[in-house]
């Protein structure tokens, strides 16, 4: 379960959220953190990237430019924040031979998160949706989540045949409950030199991962 955090600080009004039956911020049943401490989280993503970079490369032409814009639609952030930052946003490009993984791991840097949890993809009407087409981590398709599309390891982002102005979301954090927005901005069949994935636009500022940080 998740660990319980205590401010230091003065206490700042959280605004809770009801997400489809269960309040936001309460652990999930069958929720948790990644094991191990968080150097050993950073390492074991470090490790990930280090491995997804020494991957062979298509030959040029063979992909396509993906524009996915990210935007938070809820997250453990206070009234304050809010006031300050009416809307988060990441607009990162990525390659169609890249995976759902590698964006996560992009979303993630976008957002300068720091301590690595559970998610998912969720392509569906809306989030939480009982009939959305779901790619979760390796890690969760071989304990408790048998019935999914796929993982996010294996799944590129040519694969899922995306289409412009196309809606889909991303949860991060079941406990926390982090819901993103990411809308298709733009799909080009050439790409740019450079390394992907990048970030080409922010709105507002990065949200702290937990209420107490601010």
């Amino acid at each position: 379960m998740f660990r319980q955090r205590a401010s230091t600080a003065t206490p700042q009004t959280v605004i809770p959220r009801i997400v489809h039956g269960h309040l936001a911020g309460r652990p999930m049943d069958g929720e948790a953190s990644l094991p191990g401490s968080k150097m050993e989280r950073s390492e074991a993503v470090s490790a990930k990237r280090i491995q997804k970079s020494e991957s062979p490369q298509p030959e040029a032409g063979a992909v396509r430019l993906y524009t996915l814009e990210v935007s938070i639609l809820g997250g453990p952030m206070t009234e304050n924040f809010m006031e300050r930052n009416p809307v988060v946003s990441r607009t990162i490009q990525i390659r169609g031979d890249q995976t759902l993984e590698d964006f996560h791991y992009a979303i993630y840097d976008a957002m300068d998160r720091f301590d690595e949890h559970m998610y998912e993809f969720q392509f569906g009407k809306k989030p939480s949706d009982r009939n959305a087409k779901r790619y979760v981590m390796p890690e969760a398709l071989d304990t408790y989540e048998p019935d999914v599309a796929g993982t996010a390891a294996e799944t590129s982002i040519d694969a899922l045949g995306l289409k412009v102005r196309q809606v889909f979301f991303y949860w991060f954090d079941f406990g926390d409950d982090w819901w993103h927005k990411i809308k298709v901005a733009a799909i080009n069949d050439e790409v740019l030199k450079g390394k992907y994935p990048k970030v080409v636009k922010r709105v507002g500022k990065s949200p702290p991962q937990y209420p107490d940080e601010e």
